[in-house]
């Protein structure tokens, strides 16, 4: 729980660094299965010694989302160290390993298609678009797991309207960066390269859809999508393509990695929503990473602001 005005608290200072880093001494000291969750996983599975987890680069945090919550947060070493990053392997502890090697200095981002103003935005320059704000969000990935994130970023919408889209856009697709020279993962045919996903025009322009450069009041570290990544809050994690190099406006809704991948398993849309199961398992219940019970599925992970985007949709047919 935050204690004091949330103007008040920077970033950095929500969870002292010294209290996460040293996690497993309190690890050390826990009940195995209590009354109360417990604090996190394995003591031998939380830190990798020798992984710089980013160029160590403070980000200016400016300005408190009113989307933040107060949920406890995930730590750091288990955001990055516990990650879905399949162009760094597909086991979630090779990313945080193999992704170091990315060069994300220089970066541009390229951004065209249906808009009026096309442009190509070199990294820093684009991380000045607009105050950075502390969005504190859920991101569920399928396998029923769960975190809580201090992602730094602004909202989509800042760069949209920098591009003013023209009346054909109705779709958003972005595009992960593919080399192959350090992606070691991308070299297997595990999906279709480069990863790629998309939005709904009005879904992107939603506040809660935020253009994402740091966590825990510093860049990005490689592992988590560096240097530039989208977060779709009440989305599957999938949906929050990572290390984006190209966003394009387009008119016809643009095919994804997933959903080329296994159409009858992944969905464009990709809602978190607990009544529709994975043709594999089921999305009821989920466990937050670093608690022990699980705990029920929120409707677009709680995230209700959302709805009136699918006002009339058949999320079981639209999934």
């Amino acid at each position: 729980m935050l204690i004091g005005k949330p103007d008040e608290i920077p970033s950095s200072e929500i969870t002292p660094r010294s209290v996460y880093l040293n996690r497993r001494k309190f690890l050390a000291g826990a009940a195995a299965a209590g009354a109360v969750a417990l604090a996190g996983r394995a003591a031998g599975d939380m830190l990798r010694p020798g992984i710089a987890y980013a160029d160590g680069a403070k980000l200016s945090v400016t300005s408190r989302s009113p989307f933040s919550t107060t949920e406890q947060m995930t730590s750091f070493e288990d955001i990055t160290h516990y990650n879905n990053y399949y162009e760094f392997g597909t086991d979630k502890y090779s990313p945080a390993k193999n992704a170091q090697a990315l060069r994300t200095r220089p970066w541009s981002l390229k951004v065209d298609g249906e808009v009026l103003k096309p442009k190509t935005f070199e990294i820093d320059d684009l991380i000045k678009l607009a105050p950075l704000e502390e969005r504190i969000y859920r991101h569920r990935c399928v396998e029923g797991w769960s975190i809580v994130v201090p992602w730094d970023g602004y909202s989509l919408s800042v760069l949209i309207n920098q591009v003013q889209p023209t009346s054909k856009a109705k779709f958003v697709e972005f595009v992960t960066d593919l080399d192959k020279s350090v992606m070691v993962g991308a070299r297997e045919p595990v999906l279709y390269w480069p990863y790629t996903e998309g939005l709904r025009m009005d879904e992107a322009m939603h506040p809660l859809a935020l253009l994402c450069f740091g966590l825990y009041g510093e860049e990005l570290p490689k592992q988590d999508g560096a240097p530039v990544r989208i977060v779709v809050p009440w989305k599957y994690g999938f949906k929050s393509c990572k290390s984006i190099v190209h966003i394009k406006f387009v008119e016809k809704q643009p095919a994804t990695a997933w959903n080329t991948e296994s159409p009858t398993e992944y969905g464009f849309y990709s809602n978190v929503n607990p009544n529709v199961d994975h043709p594999r398992w089921s999305q009821a219940t989920e466990r937050r990473l670093g608690e022990f019970f699980k705990r029920k599925t929120l409707m677009f992970n709680g995230y209700d602001q959302v709805a009136g985007l699918y006002t009339g949709m058949d999320l079981r047919k639209y999934y």
